[in-house]
């Protein structure tokens, strides 16, 4: 098993548990206002057959994404985990290729994040405007990720998805990771059909896969029934070759246990086949994440 999407951090690093001037969409996170160190990761996912695992950047502050990577490279060289490194950098300047060039210096850099969700509700909001895949800098540096054969993990609300097709398709070379199946907000009849609509233009892009993973972020809580929801609905839309697991702890860890979690995913893909299982836990991301 692969856990591809996890952060450690130390609290003196981020500013947004720090300070109240980043909004969070999970809500009231005082359990994870601290330290979340490797060796309290590794006790997590203990027994749990995880091979292998993923850090995704975790806002650092921007000037400083260099040190992030170089210190989570040296937490690997101790403890052999975590095995990759989505590491970030700017797309918005004019070229982003100095910045590449020193992340590549990274052993286990295999991706870039840089988050361009936006959304009305100022809680939801990170980017400046929704509109940053239509950036002109940011289509032409998004290329040079198959220079370096990088991917990247994108984010982005429903309302955002066409905009964000055209970049992936723009960029045939780079292969793009859906962050947390597209970020289901709105799970009304309406919100469900936009978002619905969205993913099949994302999925319909050979080169897009998905990462099946923070269902807990909006409802605040670890529901075995829409997980097992949302993962279906993935797959179909997807399919499982091109679907990944990913824990997003600790920040799940606000509303439940990894034990919890992992059960909630397991079970939802037990009704798949076991080749489809593998995809989903180990196949998909050691393709995309070259573990």
């Amino acid at each position: 098993m692969i856990d591809a999407h996890h952060h450690i951090w130390r609290q003196e690093d981020l500013p947004w548990l720090m300070g109240p001037e980043q909004p969070r969409i999970f809500g009231e996170y005082g359990a994870i206002r601290r330290d979340y160190p490797i060796e309290e990761y590794l006790k997590d996912i203990q027994g749990k057959g995880i091979e292998k695992s993923v850090y995704v950047q975790a806002n650092w502050e921007p000037s400083r994404a260099l040190d992030e990577a170089k210190w989570v490279q040296s937490v690997s060289d101790e403890y052999g985990w975590p095995n990759a490194i989505i590491a970030y950098a700017d797309f918005t300047v004019e070229d982003v290729r100095s910045q590449l060039d020193d992340l590549a210096a990274v052993d286990l850099v295999r991706g870039i994040r840089q988050q361009l969700h936006w959304h009305e509700n100022p809680a939801y909001r990170f980017a400046p405007h929704a509109d940053l895949s239509s950036d002109e800098n940011v289509k032409r540096n998004m290329q040079y990720l198959a220079d370096y054969g990088w991917s990247f993990d994108l984010q982005v609300f429903a309302p955002q998805m066409s905009g964000a097709a055209e970049l992936v398709k723009h960029c045939p070379d780079v292969t793009f990771v859906l962050q947390h199946s597209g970020m289901l907000e709105d799970l009304t009849d309406a919100g469900m059909a936009d978002w619905e609509e969205g993913m099949r233009k994302l999925a319909a892009c050979p080169n897009m896969v998905n990462k099946l993973s923070a269902f807990g972020t909006f409802i605040h809580r670890n529901d075995p029934s829409f997980i097992s929801d949302m993962i279906q609905r993935s797959v179909a839309l997807f399919g499982a070759d091109r679907c990944m697991f990913g824990s997003n702890f600790p920040i799940e860890k606000i509303w439940t246990s990894y034990d919890e979690l992992f059960a909630a995913f397991k079970s939802a893909a037990a009704v798949f086949s076991q080749e489809q299982q593998d995809s989903i836990f180990y196949k998909t991301a050691m393709k995309v994440y070259r573990l």
